[in-house]
């Protein structure tokens, strides 16, 4: 696992004061592009979906269809974007959360997860938490059953973890690199 660890950080870059000063932003976009250190992203996540038992992978909007799709693939399961909301014609379930300054909504078709569903939630990053506990409660009001939470990297300092522990139930939250 050190390894691919070694790999992964080796692909994502630093950049300071982005998106506003201050923050140091984690881009994934040459881990992407090195399809070497995506492939080893993809199965690691994988992995994480087999060993969890998942039936679907859901991807939060929106780094989080880049990985989700090919770990669905990878995996042989089926894929679901969980959107922003207004994104998804038809029948949507939604769920909205606070941000630190402010509110949002997500969504994600009512017939697309059901009560025989085990899903896994993929992103890229872990921060605060607000987007994957809102769409836990969106899967679990949808009738599936969480089957854990994994995330290419965690942003430790901010706490994201002890907030969803309680959501998550029990379910693993995975993350390959802690930061």
């Amino acid at each position: 696992m050190t390894d691919i660890k070694e790999l992964l950080l080796s692909r994502i870059r630093d950049v300071a004061d982005y998106p506003e000063p201050g923050v140091m932003f984690k881009d994934i976009t040459p881990l992407l592009a090195d399809p070497a250190a995506f492939t080893a992203l993809t199965d690691a996540l994988a992995e994480i979906a087999g060993n969890t038992g998942a039936t679907k992978i859901v991807g939060l909007e929106a780094r989080g269809f880049i990985l989700g799709a090919p770990v669905a693939v990878r995996a042989g399961v089926g894929f679901i974007p969980v959107r922003k909301a207004g994104k998804l014609p038809g029948a949507t379930l939604s769920q909205a959360y606070d941000l630190e300054y402010g509110s949002a909504e997500i969504e994600v078709h009512a017939e697309d997860l059901t009560g025989g569903d085990r899903v896994l939630v993929i992103d890229d990053v872990l921060a605060t938490g607000g987007t994957a506990e809102a769409s836990i409660q969106l899967i679990r009001r949808a009738g599936a059953e969480v089957a854990g939470l994994a995330v290419l990297m965690e942003l430790g300092f901010l706490g994201g973890r002890a907030r969803l522990a309680p959501a998550l139930d029990g379910a693993p939250l995975e993350s390959l690199l802690t930061v």
